[in-house]
């Protein structure tokens, strides 16, 4: 990796997270209104599910179809989430599968950093953030990624990466100054849905690498050390049932189980009942059968 993407890789970890604490101090003074909290929230959500229902589902495992116009929507939504250009981040997704928790894994928490508790440690601090500055945008994009490459509609999009992440920070700073008429409304906006947006679902985005590969429950017979962790299921949309993922990669449904809720699955759905979905994969419960784990283990 280049010095220039490790020095843009570096200020996409590190800005937010100034922000974060500005923000905080500012929590803590009662300096925020609701309004900057809505925007927050709708912001998450939006780019949120960009990433989990566009770049994951849709467009990384094809778990579902869609007309174009709703496939490049879900694309500008995840590019807004700041984790990278549309077809980088899908070809580095689909090399993580084809390695998971193996040597050529991009940010396994469980190769090349030894053993012991202080390897444990560097290989978690690899899985959540490390990677950026090593591995990451390094799979090549011909091969893990071919299909998107030859959508125009989705090469444009991730050319204009640049643009996204501007417009990332400028419609918050819009909204914010739309809705008061003061400059420092929309510098408020712009801090809790810019900065602290993009820092929260940062970590929780990085949080499905660390900890979903190193701790939660595990029923199927799978390759790789993925888990599932319920506490973080709803902040990432449904992305931390991920040892479900990692057992049936192309399933539409994260959870499988009534009580694992999974908002993005719940939008897919949605997306199907109004006919804007189709070929949605679900896995039957016979299918799951077969590859749980027997009950001695």
């Amino acid at each position: 990796m280049d010095t220039l993407h490790k020095a843009l890789n570096g200020v996409v970890v590190v800005v937010p997270f100034l922000g974060f604490l500005a923000a905080v101090s500012l929590l803590w003074r009662d300096s925020v209104g609701w309004t900057n909290l809505a925007i927050l929230a709708i912001g998450y959500g939006l780019t949120g599910l960009g990433v989990t229902v566009g770049f994951h589902r849709l467009l990384t495992h094809r778990a579902f179809k869609t007309r174009p116009a709703i496939r490049y929507l879900f694309a500008v939504l995840g590019s807004l989430a700041i984790e990278g250009p549309v077809i980088t981040w899908v070809a580095d997704h689909r090399k993580h599968h084809q390695f998971s928790d193996r040597e050529g894994d991009p940010h396994s928490p469980h190769v090349g950093h030894g053993s012991g508790a202080i390897a444990v440690v560097r290989g978690l601090v690899h899985a959540h953030v490390g990677w950026m500055f090593s591995s990451a945008g390094r799979a090549y994009q011909r091969r893990y990624a071919p299909d998107l490459l030859d959508d125009r509609g989705l090469r444009i999009i991730s050319r204009l990466f640049p643009l996204h992440v501007v417009a990332s920070f400028l419609v918050p700073f819009a909204i914010g100054y739309a809705l008061t008429g003061r400059v420092v409304g929309g510098l408020t906006a712009l801090l809790w849905g810019g900065l602290v947006r993009i820092f929260l679902l940062h970590h929780v985005t990085f949080s499905i690498n660390s900890i979903c590969h190193f701790w939660g429950k595990r029923r199927f017979r799978v390759a790789d050390q993925s888990g599932n962790v319920s506490w973080l299921a709803l902040l990432s949309f449904g992305e931390a049932w991920h040892h479900n993922h990692h057992a049936f990669p192309t399933s539409a449904f994260h959870g499988l189980k009534r009580w694992e809720i999974d908002p993005s699955g719940l939008v897919i759905a949605a997306l199907e009942q109004v006919g804007l979905a189709w070929d949605v994969t679900r896995i039957t419960r016979d299918r799951q059968l077969a590859k749980e784990l027997s009950p001695s283990r």
